[in-house]
C-alpha cells in the first residue's frame, strides 16, 4: 500500500537557504517579482534568478510553471526550484502548483519556501497528491532508498498551515487508497480480499459489515448475484457506516461497482485490453477511499457507503445471454448481454440502501459504460440526475475539486429503449445512447421523490498518461469531489 510522504510545516527563515540539502523550491511572480526567500537565493547564486526572470520569454511562463536550476552555485542544494506564481492564487491553482513540485522531485527531500503564501496548505495537499506511486509488485532496486523523503513547507504561520492541512491530508489518504485498489491485479484483490480491506477500515471508526452470498439470496438480490455465480470468488455487499453528524439525521448514500474483474462473462470481451478490467472495481473504489477520508478527518455528517463486490467470469455455471433474473426490489431482468454486468450489481445494492437507511440522497458510482469514454473522453465523468438540487451541488464541488464532470440528460425515450418482450426489462437499450440508457436502468431501481445521481467514471477512473495530480493509472477521480459535496450541503456544526 502507498503512504501518504511525511509533510510537516517549519518557521519561515530564509537565512537557513545556504544550508539546506536536497531539492529547494522559491516563489517568483509572473512579473518577475521575487519575495525574501527567493531574493536570498538570488544573492547566494550571484544573481542566477535575476538573470533568468531577465530571460527572453519568461514573462510568457504560466501560473504553476516549474524552473529547475540543478546544482546552484552558492547552494548546498541539488536542485533549486523556482515556482512561478502570482501573490494571490486559487485553492486549484495551489494544489496545482503543489503537484508540478512534486513531479519536479520525485522521491527527493524537498523544502518549499512558502514564505507568507494563504493557500500553503492547498499547495501541501498537491504535493501529496501527486507523491504517489504503485510499485508494489516490483522487485526492489539495489540503490533504492529506504526512507520516505520529507517534505517540509517553511511558512511565516506555520502552525495555522499545518492545522489548515490536517483535513486535506486525510482527504489525500483517500484518494490515495482508492489509487491502490483500482491499481491491484484481480488475483491479488479478489473478492474476499476487497471485503478484508475494507473490514480493516473498522479500526478508523466506521462501522463495517460484509454480507455473504447467503446472506444476499436471503435478501433477494438476483441480480446481483448472477454476475458472480460463473466464478469461484464469492459475491459479497460491503457496508460502512461513518456516524459523525446529528443522531436523527438520515444519512447520505454512496454506492459503488465492485466488479474486480471484468471479462463480459459469456458475452466475452475481446482479449486485447482486457487486462484493463482489473479497474471495473473502480466505483467502489472510489466509495471506499472517501469513506476513508470522512473517517480519517471525522467528518460532523452521516454517511454510509455499500459496494457490491463481484467477479464477472465465464464457466458453466455463469449467466446465458437470454437468461431472465429477478432483482431484490421484484423486477425482473432479461439479462441480453452478461458484459452489460454492472448495472445488474448496483440495482440491487441501490434498493438495498434506500429499504434499510431511508438515505437524504443517494449517489452511486461506476465504471459502467465505454459509451461514456465516446462522448466524453478520459477528461470528465458522466452525471446523471433526477435533482436539480443534489446534481447542481455535486457539479460544484467537483469544480472547486477540479475534477471533471459533465450532466448528461435523462429522458422516458431512452427508458422505452430497455423494454423487454419477455421480462420487465432488459438490461441494455441497444448501441445508441448506451451512457444513458444504463443510467435510466438504474433509476428504475431510485424510490419516488429519492435525490439520486448517478456518476459515470469509465473514463476517468484509470487513465494512461498522467494528470494534473497523478502518474499514469488509476487517478482516485471522485474522492475529492465527494468529501467536497459533504462538506457543502451534508455536514453540520460540532
Amino acid at each position: 500500500m502507498s503512504t501518504l510522504p511525511a509533510i510537516r510545516f517549519a518557521e519561515y527563515d530564509p537565512k537557513e537557504l545556504s544550508g539546506m540539502t536536497g531539492h529547494v523550491a522559491v516563489l517568483v511572480t509572473p512579473g518577475g517579482v521575487m519575495d525574501q526567500a527567493a531574493r536570498a537565493a538570488n544573492r547566494l547564486t550571484k544573481g542566477a534568478l535575476a538573470r533568468l526572470i531577465a530571460a527572453p520569454g519568461f514573462h510568457k511562463h504560466k501560473p504553476g510553471k516549474v524552473i529547475t536550476l540543478a546544482w546552484p552555485a552558492g547552494l548546498m542544494a541539488e536542485a533549486l526550484h523556482v515556482l512561478v506564481l502570482p501573490r494571490r492564487v486559487s485553492p486549484t491553482e495551489a494544489r496545482k502548483a503543489g503537484a508540478k513540485l512534486a513531479a519536479a522531485a520525485p522521491e527527493k527531500n524537498l523544502t518549499v519556501m512558502a514564505g507568507a503564501m494563504s493557500k500553503a496548505a492547498e499547495l501541501a495537499m498537491g504535493i501529496a497528491l501527486r507523491s504517489y506511486g504503485f510499485d508494489n509488485h516490483k522487485s526492489p532496486k539495489d540503490d533504492a532508498p529506504t526512507d520516505l523523503p520529507t517534505i517540509t513547507v517553511a511558512h511565516k504561520s506555520a502552525d495555522d498551515m499545518a492545522s489548515a492541512y490536517a483535513p486535506l491530508a486525510a482527504v489525500a489518504e483517500g484518494v490515495h487508497m482508492t489509487r491502490d485498489l483500482v491499481n491491484e491485479p484481480a488475483n491479488v484483490l479478489t473478492t474476499v480480499e476487497f471485503a478484508r480491506r475494507i473490514k480493516e477500515m473498522s479500526a478508523l471508526g466506521l462501522e463495517v459489515e460484509i454480507l455473504d452470498e447467503a446472506a444476499l439470496e436471503e435478501l433477494g438480490m438476483g441480480a446481483l448475484l448472477c454476475v458472480g455465480q460463473g466464478s469461484d470468488s464469492p459475491s459479497h455487499v460491503a457496508v460502512m457506516q461513518w456516524k459523525g453528524g446529528a443522531e436523527a439525521a438520515a444519512p447520505l448514500a454512496l454506492v459503488g461497482k465492485g466488479v474486480v474483474f471484468d471479462t463480459g462473462g459469456i458475452s466475452l470481451k475481446p482479449a486485447a485490453g482486457m487486462e484493463d478490467m482489473t479497474m471495473d472495481m473502480g466505483g467502489a473504489g472510489v466509495v471506499v477511499g472517501t469513506m476513508k477520508a470522512l473517517a480519517l478527518r471525522k467528518a460532523c455528517a452521516n454517511v454510509v457507503g455499500l459496494v457490491g463486490l463481484v467477479e464477472n467470469m465465464p464457466s458453466g455455471n455463469a449467466t446465458r445471454p437470454g437468461d431472465v433474473v429477478k432483482s431484490m426490489k421484484g423486477d425482473t431482468i432479461e439479462v441480453i448481454n452478461t458484459d452489460a454486468e454492472g448495472r445488474l450489481v448496483l440495482c440491487d445494492v441501490l434498493w438495498y440502501a434506500q429499504e434499510r437507511f431511508k438515505p437524504c440522497g443517494v449517489i452511486d458510482l461506476a465504471t459502467l459504460t465505454g459509451a461514456v469514454i465516446i462522448g466524453l473522453g478520459h477528461e470528465k465523468a458522466g452525471v446523471f440526475s433526477n435533482d436539480d438540487s443534489l446534481c447542481n451541488g455535486f457539479l460544484k464541488a467537483a469544480e472547486a475539486a477540479d475534477e471533471g464532470a459533465w450532466r448528461l440528460p435523462l429522458a422516458q425515450g431512452y427508458d422505452d429503449q430497455l423494454k423487454s418482450r419477455i421480462a420487465d426489462m432488459k438490461n441494455v437499450g441497444g448501441r445508441p445512447a448506451g451512457s444513458i440508457t444504463a443510467a435510466q436502468f438504474l433509476k428504475r431501481f431510485i424510490k419516488e421523490d429519492m435525490p439520486w445521481i448517478h456518476l459515470d467514471i469509465a473514463g476517468v477512473a484509470s487513465v494512461k498518461s498522467a494528470t494534473s495530480y497523478a502518474p499514469k493509472g488509476a487517478t482516485g477521480w471522485g474522492v475529492m469531489a465527494l468529501d467536497r459535496l459533504v462538506q457543502d450541503q451534508f455536514e453540520t456544526e460540532e
